[in-house]
């Protein structure tokens, strides 16, 4: 029987995912101007830290105090090497105790719809209890509600699509601030406590 992969194929793809994202710098002056709206010094819990660039990146350069949270051991380590500054844990989202402690933003950039439909609904109900009041939680996934092979992983991914997510953030106590896409056409969910 096959072990459960919490990193959905990411550790095995590490090198050559981190290159490829690297390279394309999708989302990064999206994530600039989002970052640039939080206060210098917001503790941010970034799930699926990845190696850091561009989202973390950018939190750290607008004087935002990151807290990673990746499942693969390998782009982890590369985060920690990058941003020595900043606290990181090896966490399977849907087990992950989000360091026990509460946040003033939360961001999960690409990683959501890696997990199945009722852990994404659990992940954003945990995520909530930990934003602090007026906390925003900005996340990726299409609009629609869709499914399809990741091209780099082969693994399965779903997003639930912008009904039932505006379901289960409501459901969880957040309000649907607003939608927005990147230049990559990736679909952001902007949240607030």
């Amino acid at each position: 029987m096959a072990s459960h992969d919490a990193s959905a194929g990411y550790e095995s793809a590490a090198g050559t995912f981190q290159a490829a994202r690297e390279k394309a710098r999708v989302g990064a002056g999206t994530m600039a101007a989002w970052a640039q709206t939080l206060a210098p010094g917001t503790e941010v819990l970034e799930l699926g830290c990845g190696a850091g660039v561009p989202v973390t990146q950018e939190l750290a350069r607008a004087g935002c105090v990151v807290w990673g949270i990746d499942a693969s051991p390998t782009l982890l380590a590369r985060f920690a090497d990058r941003f020595p500054q900043f606290q990181c844990a090896c966490h399977d989202l849907a087990a992950s105790p989000f360091f026990g402690r509460t946040f003033g933003a939360v961001v999960a950039v690409g990683v959501l719809f890696l997990l199945p439909p009722d852990t994404q609904r659990d992940v954003i109900a945990r995520v909530a209890r930990v934003l602090e009041p007026g906390g925003l939680f900005l996340f990726t996934s299409p609009a629609a509600p869709v499914e399809w092979t990741d091209v780099l992983t082969g693994h399965r991914s779903q997003s639930l699509g912008a009904v039932e997510y505006a379901a289960a953030l409501t459901a969880a106590g957040l309000t649907l601030v607003r939608e927005f896409t990147d230049e990559g056409a990736n679909h952001y969910f902007l949240c607030r406590r």
